[in-house]
Parts: C-alpha cells; structure tokens; sequence
C-alpha cells in the first residue's frame, strides 16, 4: 500500500489531533497488561511505541505504508521490529503471539474478515486481541445515516480507504472471538462527528470443545 498523501495528513493533523484529545491515555489502557510477544497491525507511525508494557519483551510491528513505516522505524526502541506486511497476510507462523492489537486500523483494511482470521491464526491459544478503533454510532439515528453516506461516497476516497460506519465490535464476535472487557465512547467525549464513536476492548477466541 502507497498512499503518501494520506499517510502525512494522518501522521501530521490526524494524529496529532488525537494526542491533544486524549490519545495518550487511551493508548495506555489498550495496551496496559500485555505481555511477551505482541503483533500490533497497522503500526501507522509507530505512536504506541512508548506505551507498550516493559513485560513486553518484542513486538512485531506491521505497517504496509511506506511513508508511515519510515517513521515507525525511526521511533522504534530495540524490542520493536518494524515490518512491512498485510492485516490479512500476516508475517508470522502460527501462534505466535500472545497478543494482536488493531490500533485505528480495521476501518481501512479491504478485507476485515480476513484480517480477524490472520490475528486468530497467529494468537496462541488464550491470547488476546486488544482493539481501539472508531465505529459505527453506538446508536441508531441519524450520525449513522450520515456514516452510511459518506462510507458510500467520498469518505474512502479521501481518507485512505477509511469507513467511518463499520460495526467492529460485531465483525469480531462474528470472527469467534468473544470480549471481555468493551468500552463504547466518543473522541473527543460528548463529540458527534463521523468519527466520533469509538470503542476499546479486549477479547479472545473461543476454541471448540474437542
């Protein structure tokens, strides 16, 4: 993926709009606990970083923009390897990881189902999926008429790809995986821009019963 434009519009104004409404603290409650071996897809450029626990002791850090991956790398300590790579075709065998986290990511991957899939694939069993990413309006009204639309026309043409009307939280469960913990809110809070509704959570896979 090369999107130069959008990557320095992200980097520079999206980005740091976040950091000035609140981004640092919800970075630290996504990550807070992990542990060990983490995969965190879409890496943007490298924001995170500095919020990983020290339990952490690696994570593979996958971002397929070029102009963002250049910066991660930059900003990345010596237990962050930063690769190149797709949501659905991860660069790791099997269970790997004891922890997968989408940060802002899955409203722009092409294909969402199969970017569960892949973190499924490279979860050992009982590792989690940590997720902060904005959504669908967490009620029916009229913000979700305004998603609908946008998603339909200009919005991915303008941002990257992005949908701002994606109903995450469901596609997960729909994937197997089950929460634990979900949080539904708004960034800014109170805020009923696009997007606005977000959600943090954290969730595992239910295997079946042999």
């Amino acid at each position: 993926m090369n999107n130069p434009v959008f990557a320095r519009f992200y980097s520079n104004v999206v980005a740091r709009g976040l950091e000035r409404g609140g981004g640092p603290g919800l970075r630290a409650r996504l990550l807070d606990g992990l542990a060990g071996t983490v995969v965190e897809v879409g890496a943007g450029d490298g924001a995170n970083f500095r919020h990983y626990p020290a339990e952490v002791t690696r994570v593979v850090a996958v971002e397929p923009e070029p102009y963002l991956r250049r910066r991660a790398v930059a900003s990345a300590p010596h237990r962050v390897e930063v690769v190149d790579g797709d949501a659905a075709d991860l660069p790791l065998p099997d269970a790997a990881a004891d922890a997968v986290v989408f940060c802002l990511v899955l409203c722009s991957v092409d294909d969402l189902p199969a970017a569960l899939a892949e973190a499924a694939r490279v979860l050992r069993p009982g590792g989690e999926l940590r997720l902060f990413e904005h959504v669908r309006a967490h009620r029916p009204g009229v913000l979700r008429h305004v998603q609908d639309a946008l998603d339909a026309t200009v919005w991915p043409r303008l941002f990257g790809g992005c949908h701002c009307g994606r109903d995450i939280a469901a596609q997960v469960e729909e994937a197997g995986f089950t929460f634990s913990e979900l949080d539904r809110f708004s960034v800014p809070r109170g805020s009923r821009m696009p997007m606005s509704p977000a959600i943090l959570g954290r969730a595992r896979r239910v295997l079946p019963a042999r």
